[in-house]
């Protein structure tokens, strides 16, 4: 089995449930956490709670939310549940509503998820998998589109790369052809101002082109490095803090779902030498905005964070590497 269906107990997969709003449809998956003894019921409570006090930012997906709250001791081991919904239901999320899948993520600690994670994110994006998820009719169909106990499960793995890639080379392209330098705002923030640089290079058949190579401390907003002496830099821009941040309400559900994401674009680009992506919590992501370039987090959360003094990228998507690499390409001038 895949880590990621490692993680799914068969009975705590329920398809075609019934649910009246996003708070029933939170404790149909967290009541099956409980059924499994992964979790208390206080841990269902806890879930729901998250989403009353930071708002809907765990759909992060289209039709697709992870439910999830810090650990305790209601955690009683690391665990997802898998409910799909009889109908839609709206949680308040503009980009992704409504919501058909609902997963509900346990986690003991704060890394033996991640490369379940990870995986999630590969399915969700392979829109073969995706769809395996929206028709499975029974949970050994579910676990399988998951990758449990597929033979094929390296196959699939590589088609939804190609999927992402392909779509992450038409978005690099039509970005590269307008990039960005900044200029401070009033409240000593950089935003983007666009300048005509030249657009990457023509990517391979199986992956974009990674973006030009930076110098050993990476300027945020600055141009392009391969464009040429002639080439326009901001004055103003300032070196690289060499670290992003990602951020959820807890820093251990989807912030590492979206660090994930933009970790595969900075290793198609060949700059993971050069940043560190950090996923946090909103708490500490206030406290330590000043040191990163650029927060990368959800809509909902944005409005939480509020003024940081920091550059803050909304991402709709956090399985689409096309929408993440267009904001680093703003954000990095390339």
């Amino acid at each position: 089995m895949s880590q990621l269906s490692d993680l799914v107990d068969p009975s705590a997969i329920s398809l075609d449930a019934s649910a009246q709003d996003w708070r029933a449809a939170i404790r149909l998956s967290g009541d099956l956490l409980v059924s499994t003894e992964s979790t208390t019921s206080s841990y269902t409570d806890a879930m729901i709670r998250t989403v009353e006090e930071h708002g809907p930012y765990i759909v992060i997906a289209p039709g697709f939310a992870l439910a999830h709250a810090r650990p305790d001791e209601s955690v009683l081991r690391t665990a997802l549940s898998f409910v799909r919904l009889a109908e839609p239901i709206p949680f308040g999320n503009e980009a992704n509503d409504p919501v058909t899948l609902v997963m509900a993520l346990a986690a003991a600690d704060a890394s033996a998820h991640q490369s379940a994670l990870a995986a999630l994110a590969g399915v969700l994006a392979d829109p073969t998998s995706r769809r395996e998820l929206d028709t499975a009719s029974t949970p050994a169909e579910v676990l399988a589109a998951l990758g449990a106990d597929d033979a094929d499960a390296a196959e699939g793995a590589d088609t939804s790369t190609d999927a992402d890639t392909d779509a992450g080379t038409d978005a690099a392209t039509d970005a590269g052809t307008e990039s960005a330098t900044s200029e401070p705002d009033a409240d000593g923030t950089r935003s983007a101002t666009a300048v005509s640089t030249p657009a990457p290079a023509t990517a391979t058949a199986t992956a974009p082109a990674p973006a030009p190579a930076p110098a050993p401390a990476p300027s945020a907003a600055s141009a392009d490095a391969t464009a040429g002496p002639s080439a326009l830099v901001d004055p103003d821009a300032v070196p690289s803090k060499n670290l992003l941040l990602t951020v959820c309400g807890n820093g251990l559900g989807t912030s590492l779902f979206l660090k994930n994401t933009a970790e595969q674009v900075l290793d198609r680009w060949g700059w993971s030498s050069y940043l560190d992506i950090q996923a946090t919590d909103t708490i500490s992501a206030k406290g330590r905005a000043k040191e990163a370039d650029v927060i990368l987090t959800s809509g909902a959360i944005a409005d939480t964070l509020g003024d940081v003094g920091v550059r803050v990228e909304v991402i709709e998507n956090f399985t689409s590497q096309a929408e993440i690499d267009a904001v680093l390409r703003r954000v990095y001038a390339v």
